[in-house]
C-alpha cells in the first residue's frame, strides 16, 4: 500500500485543518488504518485510528477536537480547535487485514507514507 499525506499547514490556535491520505496499491484488503505523530519521549504515537468495520479510536489529547474518517481511496483527519502543542509531522498508516487494537494496528507490517506538518501558533 502506498500512502500519500496532503492538507498540513500553519494555523492560529482554535483554528482547523483538514489531513487528506490518498492510498493506492492493495486497496482490495481491508485496511486498519490511523494517524501518527511523533512523541519526544515515545516515538511514533497514534492520535487516531480506524478499523475496517468503521470502528475508531481516538488519543484522549484530541478526543472531541479530532475526527477520522474514511472513503476510499481517502483516509482523512478533520482538525479542530488546534493548539500549540498539536503542532508535530503527522503520518498516515496501514496495515492490510490489520485487526484494529486502541490506537494500534496489529497483525501486519504498516506502511507509511511522508508525513505532513501542522504547525499551530499561539
Amino acid at each position: 500500500v502506498q500512502l500519500v499525506e496532503s492538507g498540513g499547514g500553519s494555523v492560529e490556535a482554535g483554528g482547523t485543518l483538514r489531513l487528506s491520505c490518498a492510498t493506492s496499491g492493495d486497496t482490495y484488503s481491508p485496511l486498519c488504518m490511523g494517524w501518527f505523530r511523533h512523541d519526544p519521549a515515545k516515538g511514533l504515537e497514534g492520535v487516531a485510528t480506524i478499523g475496517s468495520d468503521g470502528s475508531t479510536n481516538y488519543a484522549d489529547s484530541v478526543k472531541g477536537r479530532f475526527t477520522i474518517s474514511r472513503n476510499k481511496p481517502f483516509l482523512y483527519l478533520q482538525m479542530n480547535s488546534l493548539k500549540p502543542e498539536d503542532s508535530d509531522m503527522y503520518y498516515c498508516g496501514a496495515v492490510p487485514r490489520g485487526r484494529l487494537s486502541g490506537l494500534h494496528c496489529l497483525g501486519g507490517t504498516y506502511s507509511w507514507g511522508r508525513g505532513t506538518q501542522v504547525t499551530v501558533s499561539s
